[in-house]
């Protein structure tokens, strides 16, 4: 490698991990060790919060930089316009093959295959499907090809599509950006239930770790963390299989690799779904950057919004940042040019509710629209002029968020501080000026 050869980009996508399944955030389980490893081998990102906690949205605002509004994808059933610009057009128009493998998301078309024009640019490898809950099973199914034919697989979901990124990787020539997003540990949705492989769950069926957010709640936590920890110790194990395809192919080293997710997950503790709140266990998810770049970097504590991710990726690769995109390159943080200090994170939230909530080092500041127009309204809406004040938690204090301090009047001035802070995200991100009214009693806890 020279400091002439940019560097190839491998970033891995998961859906609903929380962050707190890695053992580098201090989870007792020992389920990720390639994982860690790869934390202390670069940049931990202590504090990732994701801009969406649903996984069109999310997905719209990784590969564009900007926010979902701004991406038009604000809830599922949406599609990305042709029009947008993604990552995959970036690096292409770098002199970069693109490539993509799995669970897209982004093209309207759930079970059948997404035609070429939808696939945001990632023209020169293929091997996915909008919804993959449609077209497969836990063991077996099919993604589509670049011509659309359907190439099936007969074994584990994460390992079928580690093998279609070793593919992937003998397709593409260098320098490439292949997103590898594997549908796990998400539950099989016509299952309602996580399915871990086959032996994994037993492991943890006796005293798994419970984290504090779930613990004395009604949802079915107690049922399905077996399951979902297997499921996260097998997609290290996929991890660790991704990273020898590299080294096989002699391109470890000179591959800057990403890793996050797209939202959390509360096991229907809050308020009965999976995600689509700004508590912690939705927004706050893993994110490593390792590789050049990473290798003597420090980690990024402050608070930190995954809009950061998209551009980082191009810095690291040496590529401009656009205007357009709304986060920052954390290499100068990571690297110790810039201060690591005063970070927070802006969340759009849908679906469940019409809500924004700003999450600081200290505090948790959400607000919702006063009447449910989310999809199970019927009448989803990207945004509203008026939202009502919802939560504010002391994560110093209760970091499990157990006691909701919004509408206490010991709590006005910090509650004040916070909604200008938030009113300044909305008119920079939405170019909006909703009204933000105190918590009035009788407000609906959906």
């Amino acid at each position: 490698m020279t400091s002439e050869t940019p560097p190839n980009v491998l970033a891995v996508l998961t859906d609903q991990q929380r962050w707190d399944t890695l053992g580098a955030y201090d989870s007792p389980m020992d389920l990720t060790p390639t994982l860690d490893r790869l934390a202390r081998d670069g940049t931990l990102v202590e504090r990732a919060i994701s801009p969406q906690p649903v996984c069109r949205p999310f997905r719209a605002a990784f590969h564009t930089g900007q926010f979902a509004t701004e991406a038009g994808v604000w809830r599922e059933g949406l599609k990305l316009g042709e029009e947008k610009t993604t990552l995959a057009h970036r690096f292409s128009e770098a002199g970069y093959d693109v490539g993509f493998v799995g669970s897209w998301h982004l093209g309207g078309t759930f079970d059948e295959p997404v035609p070429t024009e939808n696939r945001g640019g990632y023209d020169d490898f293929w091997r996915g499907a909008d919804v993959p809950e449609f077209t497969s099973k836990p063991y077996e199914g099919h993604l589509y090809d670049e011509t659309g034919e359907r190439v099936r697989f007969e074994k584990y979901r994460t390992d079928a599509f580690t093998d279609f990124a070793a593919t992937a990787l003998d397709s593409l020539s260098e320098p490439f950006f292949l997103v590898v997003a594997y549908l796990e540990p998400h539950h099989q949705n016509d299952m309602w239930t996580y399915v871990a492989p086959d032996g994994y769950a037993e492991r943890y069926e006796t005293d798994p770790y419970v984290p504090a957010d779930l613990e004395n709640r009604p949802g079915d936590w107690f049922r399905e963390l077996p399951d979902y920890y297997g499921i996260v110790e097998r997609l290290d194990e996929s991890i660790s299989d991704l990273l020898d395809a590299l080294e096989t192919r002699g391109l470890r080293r000179n591959t800057v690799f990403s890793y996050t997710s797209d939202h959390g997950c509360h096991f229907r503790t809050r308020p009965g779904e999976y995600k689509r709140t700004p508590h912690e266990s939705a927004v706050r998810v893993p994110g490593i950057l390792a590789g050049p770049g990473f290798e003597d970097a420090g980690d990024v504590s402050r608070v930190t919004s995954l809009i950061d991710f998209p551009p980082t990726l191009l810095d690291a690769a040496g590529l401009p940042v656009p205007a357009e995109m709304h986060g920052d390159s954390l290499l100068p943080v990571a690297r110790g040019e810039e201060p690591d200090e005063d970070g927070d994170a802006f969340v759009q939230v849908s679906e469940s509710q019409v809500g924004r909530a700003l999450r600081t080092d200290r505090w948790k500041y959400a607000v919702a629209a006063p009447k449910q127009t989310g999809w199970r309204g019927g009448n989803g809406q990207p945004a509203s002029d008026t939202y009502v004040e919802r939560y504010l938690f002391d994560l110093h204090k209760d970091p499990a968020e157990q006691v909701n301090l919004a509408g206490r009047p010991n709590y006005r001035d910090v509650s004040d501080r916070l909604k200008e802070r938030l009113l300044q995200y909305i008119s920079e991100v939405e170019s909006a000026d909703p009204t933000i009214k105190p918590r009035e009693r009788g407000f609906p806890e959906y």
